[in-house]
C-alpha cells in the first residue's frame, strides 16, 4: 500500500539562473472562467518555490488560449501551447511535459476541483528521494471525493479504479486520480512507451514502466467545479478499459484499432436486429431488407467510432456527413473484399468458418487503415 506524507512541507529554492523547478502541466479544454482563479490559487499556494505553469489548450472555442496569453503578457511564469487538429487529455499532458525544463513536472486540471495545497507536499517529498510519483488521492486517509457531483459519475470512477487495480504493478487507491508529480527526466523516460490516448495518463505512465515505480500517495479533497462542464462521462471508462488491453498486450496492435474492431462487432448485433425487424413488419425483398439493415448498422458504426474511437479528432458540422458519406464508401468495398476472398478460400476447399473468419479479419483491417486515412484523419 503506498505510504502517506505529513500536512505540510517546506518551501523550494529556485535554481540557479531562474529555472522553475517545478512545471505545472494543466490540459484544458473550455475553462476561460478558471483560468484567473486557478493561477491565483497557484501562486499562493507555491509561494517560495520556482514554478511556471503550462496550459495545453486543444482549441477551446470559448478563448481559453487568449485569457492564457492575456495574463502570460505580464506573468512570465505563464506559458500556453495551443493545439489545432488534434485533442485529448493524455497527448496534452505528454506535450506540455515535453516542453519543460524544469526538474519536476506536476499534472493538474484546470477546472479548480483539483487542491493545488497539495503541490509543496508532493514536490518536497520527492525532492527528499525515495518515491518517484507522487499522487494526490480522494481514497487515501484523510483524502475526500465529495467533489464528484452524482452516483452515476462514483459509479464510473469506483468501475475504473476496480478495473486498474487489478492489472496494475503497485497498489493505488486513486489510480484514476488525473493530480500527480514526478521527476521530468523520469517522463521523458516513459514518453517513448506511452499510449497517448484517453484520458487517464497516470495509468499509461504506471504500466509504461519496465520496473513498478515507488509510488506516494497524498491525501487530497476534490472539490466541486466551480464553472464549465465536466468531460467525464461513460466513454472515459470504455478508453480506460482499452488501454489497459492495449498495455497487456503489449501494444502489439493500436488502442484505435482494438476500439474499431469492438464497434464493428457491436455493429453486427444491430446489422442482425434491424434485419429481424423490417423482415417481420414489412414485405420487402430480402435484398431491399439487407440493404436496409447494412446502411443502419454503417450509420451506427460511424457515429460510435466518431464518439469513441476518433474522440480526439471527432468530426461536427459539415465534416460529419461528409465523413458519414466516406465511411460508408470506405465500408462498402470492405464488405466486397470480405466477400470476395472469403468466396475464393471457400472455392478452394477451406472450411467455411475458416473462409469466413479471414474475409471478416480483412474487411475490419481494410476499413480501419481507410477510414483513419481518409474520414478520421488529421486536420
Amino acid at each position: 500500500m503506498p505510504e502517506t506524507t505529513v500536512q505540510s512541507a517546506p518551501s523550494v529554492a529556485a535554481q540557479p539562473g531562474g529555472m522553475p523547478v517545478l512545471s505545472v502541466i494543466v490540459p484544458c479544454f473550455n475553462e476561460r472562467p478558471n483560468v484567473v482563479p486557478m493561477i491565483a490559487k497557484l501562486d499562493e499556494a507555491l509561494a517560495g518555490v520556482a514554478w511556471e505553469v503550462i496550459y495545453v489548450d486543444d482549441n477551446s472555442p470559448d478563448g481559453t488560449a487568449q485569457e492564457v496569453r492575456r495574463i502570460a503578457g505580464h506573468d512570465p511564469r505563464v506559458r500556453c501551447i495551443r493545439r489545432v487538429g488534434r485533442r485529448g487529455l493524455a497527448s496534452a499532458v505528454i506535450e506540455g511535459a515535453l516542453s519543460s525544463s524544469a526538474d519536476y513536472v506536476a499534472v493538474i486540471d484546470g477546472d479548480l476541483q483539483h487542491d493545488e495545497t497539495r503541490l509543496p507536499v508532493m514536490l518536497s517529498s520527492l525532492r527528499a528521494g525515495g518515491y518517484d510519483l507522487a499522487v494526490a488521492s480522494r481514497y487515501a486517509e484523510g483524502g475526500d471525493s465529495a467533489g464528484l457531483p452524482s452516483k452515476w459519475r462514483h459509479m464510473l470512477s469506483d468501475g475504473g479504479i476496480w478495473l486498474a487495480q487489478a492489472f496494475m504493478p503497485v497498489r493505488l487507491t486513486d489510480p484514476m486520480s488525473g493530480f500527480f508529480m514526478l521527476p521530468r527526466s523520469l517522463f521523458e523516460q516513459l514518453a517513448r512507451g506511452l499510449n497517448g490516448q484517453g484520458f487517464k495518463i497516470l495509468l499509461d505512465l504506471v504500466l509504461s514502466s519496465s520496473a513498478p515505480l515507488r509510488v506516494l500517495e497524498v491525501p487530497a479533497r476534490f472539490r466541486e467545479r466551480a464553472a464549465g462542464q465536466s468531460k467525464m462521462d461513460a466513454l472515459v471508462v470504455v478508453q480506460f478499459a482499452g488501454l489497459l488491453l492495449d498495455k497487456l498486450c503489449g501494444g502489439l496492435l493500436p488502442l484505435r484499432f482494438f476500439s474499431f474492431a469492438l464497434v464493428g462487432a457491436l455493429g453486427i448485433f444491430i446489422h442482425l436486429a434491424v434485419l429481424a425487424t423490417v423482415r417481420h413488419s414489412s414485405s420487402l425483398s430480402f435484398e431491399t431488407e439487407q440493404a436496409a439493415a447494412t446502411i443502419a448498422a454503417m450509420v451506427f458504426n460511424f457515429h460510435l467510432n466518431n464518439s469513441i474511437t476518433y474522440r480526439d479528432q471527432r468530426l461536427s458540422g459539415p465534416g460529419l456527413w461528409r465523413g458519414l458519406l466516406l465511411f460508408t464508401v470506405v465500408c462498402g468495398f470492405g464488405a466486397i473484399a470480405n466477400v470476395g476472398i472469403a468466396q475464393i478460400l471457400y472455392e478452394r476447399h477451406t472450411a467455411w468458418s475458416i473462409a469466413g473468419g479471414i474475409g471478416a479479419l480483412i474487411g475490419v483491417v481494410w476499413n480501419y487503415a481507410i477510414s483513419a486515412t481518409l474520414v478520421w484523419r488529421s486536420r
